[in-house]
């Protein structure tokens, strides 16, 4: 066949193929990374129009290679525009040829309110409490910042690349690398409970170098709550309990007068059980404000010890009260 017979055949099929002017990407709906451009055997038409918009960026790979990315702009598809490609697919200069390609956009907006936790608790050393099991959890925002990383370790030539496809890996991404985070960190967990911004900062510029090799990038990184398991959390409470009332003696004070309504309502029942629930309980409040003034009060008598000239001894506090007093000036309980 001779040239110009060739000429002839590639002109029919020219004309007989179905031709692409506008490739472009208009988003659906949110959670798209990656996604393949349609073609169905269809071919670009070179001079034909390539749109991408903010927040996007485009790739054209032919047969498995890499061949030009384009920011956001409008196009004009032309061996001018595309020298790799031209050089890839050896077209005829003789011909304004149409070509076949895949296109992939990409979507580089934020991607936000993405979720992280830790399903189990997380043991880490703290230089106060000893070993504790941690919980965390919070939200963190990414973008894809380098499409061609991103095609060849992660997205690959799938029509549709998405959020969820991805999530998970990242989750346990971040989460595999909380407990030597916070081990690097060598920070107390009340310092970290308090300190949630620098420990977000903290652990963003460790994770960012694991995102880069994803063909991603981290922007925001928040660490929401900080917590320990129920059991571990109880122990705590006590302990901050302890510290605000000052020591330990205060502290059973404290409790005695939390238990004040259950003494008020001991069994035995109608005027007999009220009486004697609330003499306790005058009793306990009494040693209780004796013990927050600091008043030691008088020295109780040795037993069998006589009272004083003109004074008797409480039958329930001990002490040295009035001859004729019907109730004790100390704890307030009466006397017979």
């Amino acid at each position: 066949m001779g040239r110009k017979a060739e000429v002839l055949v590639s002109l029919r099929e020219f004309l007989t193929k179905q031709f692409i002017d506008i490739v472009q990407w208009t988003e659906s709906g949110d959670g798209v990374l990656a996604w393949r451009f349609p073609f169905a055997d269809m071919e670009i038409q070179n001079g034909g129009k390539l749109t991408v918009r903010d927040s996007q960026m485009a790739m054209f790979v032919n047969e498995g290679r890499i061949a030009d990315i384009f920011g956001p702009g409008l196009y004009t598809l032309t061996t001018r525009t595309l020298p790799l490609m031209t050089d890839l697919l050896n077209w005829d200069k003789e011909f304004q040829s149409p070509f076949k390609s895949d296109v992939y956009f990409f979507s580089t907006r934020l991607q936000v309110n993405q979720r992280w936790g830790t399903a189990t608790p997380v043991t880490i050393r703290d230089k106060e409490f000893g070993a504790v099991r941690l919980r965390a959890y919070g939200i963190y925002a990414y973008r894809v910042a380098d499409p061609r990383t991103f095609y060849t370790k992660v997205s690959g030539t799938r029509e549709v690349y998405s959020v969820s496809d991805i999530d998970g890996q990242l989750r346990n991404m971040i989460v595999g690398r909380i407990s030597d985070t916070f081990a690097s960190a060598q920070i107390a967990f009340l310092d970290m409970a308090a300190n949630q911004v620098a420990l977000s900062q903290k652990i963003a510029g460790q994770m960012k170098p694991a995102f880069t090799e994803l063909g991603l990038a981290l922007e925001t990184f928040v660490v929401e709550s900080l917590s320990l398991p129920d059991e571990l959390q109880k122990i705590l409470d006590q302990r901050i309990g302890v510290g605000m009332v000052g020591d330990l003696g205060r502290y059973t004070q404290f409790q005695t007068a939390q238990s004040l309504p259950i003494a008020a309502a001991n069994e035995g029942g109608g005027a007999a059980g009220a009486g004697v629930g609330l003499g306790a309980g005058m009793l306990m409040a009494g040693q209780m404000m004796s013990a927050l003034k600091g008043d030691k009060g008088a020295p109780e008598p040795p037993p069998g010890a006589p009272p004083p000239d003109g004074a008797k001894f409480c039958i329930h506090c001990g002490k040295p009260i009035p001859e004729k007093a019907k109730f004790c000036p100390e704890c307030g309980s009466g006397q017979q």
